[in-house]
This record gives C-alpha cells, sequence and structure tokens, in this order.
C-alpha cells in the first residue's frame, strides 16, 4: 500500500524542462474527482494520452490538506468512496483512512504514472485555430512549464485550500491567545487543558469539537444559528449482515451502496414533503442524546431540514461531550473579541485561551485560473452553465462539481462517465471541438444564479454566487442538487442533441 502522505514517483516529464508537454487530455487536481477521470480515461479510452497536474505535493484533494483535530468524512464512504473499488472499512471514515484508499486505488491502477505533483495551474488559454488549451503551471522552485491539450477537465475542487473564511469581528487584535482557522490548522498546536472557543456550527464544528474536548480543559461552541445534526453509530448494518455470508467485496459494497442511496432518497422525499415530521425526529434524536432540560433552542434550526447539509455525527460523540461536561453551546450574535474570550451581543461572555475559526471556505472558482479564449480573459460568470459541468462560449472543458446532499464522488463519477462518453463521440464523429449552446428563445431569456438559495444556502456559495456560472430555464441550464434524476438523466444524454455543436480545426461549426 502506498503510503498515504508520501507523493507518487515522478514521471520524467515532471522533472521539468523548457519543452512544451502535449497530451490529449489535461486534468486539473488529484483529489477524488480528479483520480475519478484518470481511472476512467484509462479504463473507458486506453488509447488517450492524459495528465494529472496537481498543485500538492501528494493526491488526496481535502484529506491532504486539512488538518484540524479529528478530521473525518461527513458522507458515508460507500457512496463517497468510488463505485468501483470497495469500501471495507466504517461508513464514516478519518482522513488517513480516505488517503489510504486513494493510495491503494493509484497502486492497484497504476495511475501515479499519470500524475505530477507540485504544479500549480496560473493560466489556461484556449487557441480556436489549433483547437487546444495551453495550460501555464508554476513549479515550487519558481520556473514555469507548459502544456497543451485539446481538452481540460477541471476537478480541482470549489475552495480554497489554504484560506479559510475570517469574517472580521470587533476587538480581534485585544485578544491575547491564539486565533486560527480549520482551514489553516497547524497540527503542531497545542492546546492542552486550554479554554477554547470553536466559532462555527455544522459538519467541521461536529469533527472538532468533540476532538478538541478530549484534551482541552474545556470548549465552548458559539453559533450563530443552529445546524440540523443526525446521530448515529458508526457501522452499517447492511455490510455487516452481508460479510459473514462470504459474497464478493464488489457485491456487498454494491448492494450496501444501492440501500443508502435508496434510504438517501427517502429521506430527501421526507424533507420536501414532510419537513415539519423530519424536523422533529432530528431534533428527538439528537434531545435523547443531551442531558435532561438542555436547552433545545442550541439545536433547533430556523430553516427547513436539507437546505443545508444534513451533519452526521457518529456515534453522537458531539453530544456525549456536552452530557460529560467537557463541551458546552452558545447561540447568538458575538459583539466583540475581549482580552480574554468573547462578549456576546447579549452582554454575556465566554472565556477563551484559544480561539478556532471554524466560519467556513472561500469559494475558488475553476481553480482561481486565468482563464482566456484566443488571448481574450473570460468571466465565468459570464457564461451559462449545461447541466453544471459544461459552460456557454467555452469549448472543450468540463468542470466537476459534485453533490452537497449526496456524496460528491456520485457526481465526479457520473461526470467521468459522462466526459469519457463525449470524447468518445467526438472521436467517432471526426471532430476536435465541442461546446453548448443556448437555444435560440433562450439567447434572451433571464439568468438565474447557481444555486437558488432558497433550494441551498451555505455561506461559502451565498458570497461567491457572482462568480459563478449562471443558469437559463429549463432543467438542462443548471445545476441540480437531484442525484436520483441526474443518474438517469445524464447516462441518456444525446450527445448529437441540440445543446451540442461541434467543429473541425479551422473549419465552420457544425452540429
Amino acid at each position: 500500500m502506498m503510503d498515504a502522505h508520501t507523493p507518487a514517483r515522478p514521471t520524467p516529464e515532471s522533472a521539468g524542462s523548457g519543452a512544451i508537454t502535449d497530451v490529449d487530455v489535461l486534468v486539473i487536481g488529484a483529489g477524488i474527482s480528479g483520480l475519478s477521470a484518470a481511472w476512467h480515461l484509462q479504463q473507458r479510452l486506453p488509447h488517450k494520452r492524459f495528465l494529472v497536474l496537481e498543485r500538492e505535493a501528494s493526491y488526496g484533494g481535502t484529506w491532504l490538506t486539512h488538518k484540524f483535530p479529528g478530521i473525518r468524512s461527513d458522507s458515508d464512504l460507500y457512496t463517497f468512496g468510488f463505485g468501483f473499488k470497495p469500501w471495507v472499512g466504517p461508513p464514516i471514515a478519518t482522513a488517513a483512512e480516505i488517503q489510504a484508499y486513494l493510495g491503494e486505488m493509484i497502486e492497484e491502477n497504476d495511475l501515479d504514472r499519470h500524475i505530477h505533483y507540485n504544479h500549480s495551474i496560473e493560466t489556461a488559454d484556449w487557441d480556436s485555430r489549433a483547437a487546444r488549451w495551453t495550460v501555464t503551471a508554476a513549479m515550487a522552485d519558481g520556473t514555469h512549464r507548459a502544456f497543451r491539450a485539446p481538452f481540460l477537465w477541471m476537478a480541482q475542487g470549489y475552495y480554497r485550500h489554504h484560506q479559510g473564511y475570517w469574517p472580521e469581528y470587533p476587538g480581534m487584535a485585544d485578544f491575547k491567545g491564539l486565533i486560527l482557522h480549520t482551514e489553516e490548522w497547524d497540527e503542531a498546536t497545542d492546546y492542552s487543558g486550554k479554554r477554547v472557543v470553536l466559532i462555527g456550527s455544522g459538519a467541521t464544528a461536529a469533527t472538532v469539537v468533540p476532538a478538541m474536548a478530549a484534551k482541552a480543559e474545556h470548549i465552548t461552541m458559539i453559533q450563530r444559528s443552529p445546524t440540523y445534526f443526525m446521530p448515529g453509530q458508526n457501522v452499517n448494518e447492511t455490510a455487516e449482515m452481508l460479510r459473514p455470508l462470504g459474497l464478493d467485496l464488489a457485491v456487498v459494497h454494491d448492494v450496501v451502496r444501492r440501500k443508502i442511496l435508496f434510504d438517501q432518497d427517502q429521506i430527501v422525499r421526507q424533507c420536501r414533503e414532510a419537513p415539519e415530521a423530519v424536523t422533529a425526529e432530528l431534533l428527538a434524536g439528537v434531545q435523547a442524546l443531551l442531558p435532561e432540560g438542555f436547552d433545545m433552542k442550541h439545536f433547533t434550526p430556523s430553516y427547513r431540514p436539507w437546505r443545508q447539509r444534513l451533519a452526521f455525527v457518529p456515534d453522537g460523540d458531539l453530544f456525549a461531550g456536552v452530557r460529560a461536561g467537557m463541551a458546552d453551546v452558545v447561540t447568538g450574535t458575538i459583539a466583540r473579541f475581549i482580552p480574554d474570550g468573547v462578549e456576546m451581543q447579549d452582554g454575556t461572555t465566554v472565556s477563551a485561551d484559544m480561539i478556532v475559526l471554524a466560519t467556513g471556505f472561500n469559494l475558488c472558482v475553476f481553480g482561481d485560473i486565468a482563464f482566456s479564449i484566443d488571448g481574450k480573459p473570460l468571466d465565468m460568470g459570464d457564461t451559462v452553465t449545461w447541466r453544471g459541468m459544461m459552460f456557454t462560449g467555452v469549448p472543450n472543458l468540463v468542470w466537476v462539481l459534485g453533490y452537497f446532499r449526496a456524496s460528491w464522488t456520485l457526481r465526479s463519477d457520473m461526470i467521468s462517465e459522462f466526459t469519457c462518453r463525449l470524447l468518445q463521440h467526438m472521436d467517432e464523429k471526426g471532430v476536435d471541438r465541442v461546446e453548448v449552446v443556448l437555444p435560440p428563445d433562450l439567447v434572451g431569456s433571464p439568468r438565474g444564479l447557481w444555486v437558488d438559495p432558497e433550494d441551498f444556502n451555505p455561506g461559502y456559495l451565498a458570497r461567491g454566487q457572482h462568480l459563478l456560472p449562471k443558469t437559463a430555464p429549463g432543467p438542462e441550464w443548471r445545476h441540480t442538487q437531484d442525484y436520483w434524476r441526474e443518474k438517469d438523466e445524464i447516462p441518456r444524454v444525446d450527445l448529437d442533441g441540440p445543446a451540442f455543436r461541434y467543429a473541425r480545426t479551422r473549419l465552420p461549426m457544425t452540429t
């Protein structure tokens, strides 16, 4: 097994030279989406030359860069893991377990020869005459390398991995202790015996609070508003029942995966059709794990369930810390930081030696890469999306943005299958260019936001919607969180339909 923190071996090209490297497909990012792309390219289109360019020193994306205490998945690994590689561990896994799983996949499929690490992509320019992208990457030693490919596969994620969102609170400079963000966590940080305030809620807080409570003198989670939590045992009963029967691991994985997706579909339906009943059930599950008489206002959100992601709490460890008196929750608005803690708007104070910000991400649209078309800067906010993966006016490019309500990887694998089918279709047609085009009746139609805030409204999206591509009327021209619809629709997309326009280099566009 590859060590989870050791970069795969370098290839001859990664040593660097002044030459431009030409391949058929460039994949940006070696996280779970980029690795899915690489596996599918190798399996479905073995004749294609491809490279995966990764900014970090190793694979894994989130699971490499996140270092905060207790880092673990908030999706089950039967659906967050790949459909083609069985998961055999607990449903909710640590970052180290996920990295080991990804390392096994790379080694088993000899993918490391395709991956170049320490390549930070700065620019990407489409040349219409040559029908290819030229990408420049900055190296760790300050030099640059250039790569060319007809097709660009963006799998770099959606947030800045080393820069969290820092709200501005009055008096931050007055606080005598350490202030740090979960996105920028230093693993050498010692919080043993300290009074810790964590600002934020949701999946990150649910992970950090119980982990820090084990060492800190006390930890207080300060939240502006509560999050829905779903406690449960970190075990899958279906998997535990099937494994002793001697079934092939792939069969067990497939059955468990299908069962989880069926159950998730039922939850989504219930959230939409009977939100009051779902809310009551979720709150009852939390209340059962809290001390008698605990004020449930701290765990009673004001929004409908599923407008933001439900945060799963394995074995109820967040609530165990509250029950044991090692952690507590304060709900309200922060007025200011004071030298020895935080003062709330109501005048109460919370003492702290250390303040941890779990206040979310900064959106990173298309890797913060400077895109251009024939030398003209491209603003992705001016484009319209086709199904959240292709964009008007942007040829030969797909972007992987996974699901937030279901497991991210479900969509990255789906997009991988679609993109390989599209590339094969282009070869069969003898074309070297594809882009999506709005039908004439939608050219002047109103443009909508990437995600409807009434449907899904995490802070990082609210802050960055203006940077994202727009939507147009109709299900094709928007990004959806509906896996259960897309799993049937995307495999059946007509690649010769009116949304697609193909061309041969230097020849008129043809449909």
